[in-house]
């Protein structure tokens, strides 16, 4: 069993070690055969989505690269000193690709997957399998708190079903909002707020006043023309960011000028990206018209960083940088020092940005809250997250005490719920039915607002056919 599970950990680390810019034209490639393709076009098209995510990376790391610091300087400002370090994303996604668990993910979140596809309980075929990491993060927390290997892997299976469904539900609106057919984004530390946004946006309508505030691009750029477009909007949020910071007046422009570009740029990365997706998407629906008539609507699943180029998003993220940093030094109880995330809050501003439709005034509101919970979840935490880092041998960061967490991924609300369920908290375990019930309602009352374009080309088809 030792040789096997050493075989498996070897192949999943060299498929890993391709990167995802690499790894999903593969998978589209394939995917395309599979789905009757000639060899050229799928050639082509998979290509073509690389050559989109290589240049939608390309921007996003300049956009990291240019808020990590800036945010970076506003903590030493402040001159909060707390004990737990925030790793941020990438060296949690190392860490959990070392675990035990990892190499068993990757071919059971595709098993899922196909089942659930065969049985028509999903609508996406998740090809991101560089994301996968996320599940397996939630079982390997459980097996690290349990000792339970077998409950390791069932957390991960969970979650990645609870994932599918909410990324099916996710999608009309998505293809509505941000433009991009056929596509859903089983992220988990993206999806798993967008219900969380719509209860949010449920209870701004309950506010009189408050309600009627609508701050998003499209009004922006209607009321201040050349200064409300995305490139200037990201240009002038750049350069507030640069002054809170305490740069001097040359890093200042600067990153003015580079928020600018990533505002400018992104979208027209997601373009080239779609260029390549949609044969291999229409192909999909094509084939499954063929022999399925009623399954015409599938969503390929791809990274969030697709839709983080959306004005809104971004504008959100960056005005939620400067309040996580306050909400860090304040809040009491709280252990963690924001830092390595705090680049990568458009990921958990994406959904609720969707939620509200781009009114980015909601979103920032919304927002406060769940960071709120993502600071005590991620200080909660941060003991599996070390143990994790010392079982893999990692290399803890200069200064810090010996503990570390991630203020995003680590506190995320679904995963902790998760770990909290298999390790028995009664609390947890109530709160099933309870939030199920929630989430069943929210789904209810948003269902026009969330399927619109489905149902739309429900009735248009029927009206083709008719």
């Amino acid at each position: 069993m030792g040789n096997i599970t050493q075989a498996l950990y070897d192949v999943v680390q060299y498929i890993l070690g391709f990167g995802p810019t690499v790894m999903l034209p593969l998978v589209l490639f394939i995917l395309g055969l599979v789905f009757k393709i000639k060899p050229a076009k799928a050639l082509r098209a998979s290509l073509t989505v690389g050559i989109g995510f290589v240049g939608i990376y390309a921007i996003f790391d300049i956009l990291t690269n240019s808020v990590g610091p800036a945010a970076q300087a506003m903590v030493e400002q402040t001159g909060i000193n707390l004990p737990v370090v925030d790793l941020g994303w990438p060296p949690l996604s190392a860490i959990t690709w070392g675990s035990p668990i990892a190499p068993f993910v990757i071919p059971m979140t595709m098993l899922i997957n196909i089942v659930m596809l065969a049985i028509n309980q999903t609508k996406t075929v998740d090809v991101d399998m560089w994301n996968y990491w996320h599940f397996a993060l939630a079982g390997t927390l459980v097996y690290y708190s349990t000792g339970s290997f077998w409950l390791g892997i069932l957390a991960s299976a969970l979650i990645a079903i609870i994932v599918l469904k909410m990324a099916d539900w996710a999608a009309p609106m998505g293809e509505e909002y941000f433009g991009l057919e056929g596509m859903s984004f089983p992220t988990v530390s993206a999806i798993t707020f967008f219900p969380i946004g719509l209860i949010g946006n449920k209870i701004i309508d309950l506010i009189p006043g408050i309600r009627n505030i609508d701050i998003n691009p499209a009004s922006i750029q209607k009321r201040f023309g050349i200064f409300g477009e995305p490139m200037m909007v990201g240009t002038i949020l750049g350069l507030l960011l640069g002054i809170v910071a305490g740069y001097d007046l040359k890093d200042i422009l600067s990153m003015g000028i580079s928020i600018g570009a990533v505002m400018f740029i992104l979208p027209r990365m997601v373009r080239i990206l779609m260029e390549g997706l949609l044969p291999i998407s229409e192909a999909i629906k094509k084939f499954l018209n063929n022999r399925y008539p009623d399954r015409d609507d599938l969503y390929i699943g791809l990274d969030i960083a697709v839709a983080v180029g959306n004005p809104a998003i971004i504008s959100t993220a960056l005005l939620l940088t400067p309040i996580a940093v306050v909400l860090a030094f304040i809040l009491p109880g709280n252990t963690v020092l924001p830092l390595g995330d705090l680049a990568n809050l458009a990921v958990m501003a994406s959904m609720v940005v969707l939620s509200t439709k781009g009114n980015v005034f909601r979103a920032v509101l919304i927002a406060i809250p769940i960071m709120i919970g993502d600071l005590y979840i991620a200080s909660a935490i941060a003991p599996f997250i070390t143990g994790m880092a010392k079982d893999v041998n990692f290399s803890f960061p200069e200064g810090s005490s010996g503990m570390v967490s991630s203020f995003l991924d680590g506190g995320n609300p679904l995963r902790y719920w998760i770990l909290q369920i298999f390790n028995g908290n009664i609390l947890a375990l109530i709160l099933i039915p309870v939030i199920g019930i929630v989430v069943f309602w929210v789904y209810k009352a948003t269902y026009k607002q969330t399927h619109i374009t489905e149902d739309a080309s429900a009735t248009e088809g029927k009206s083709i056919n008719g």
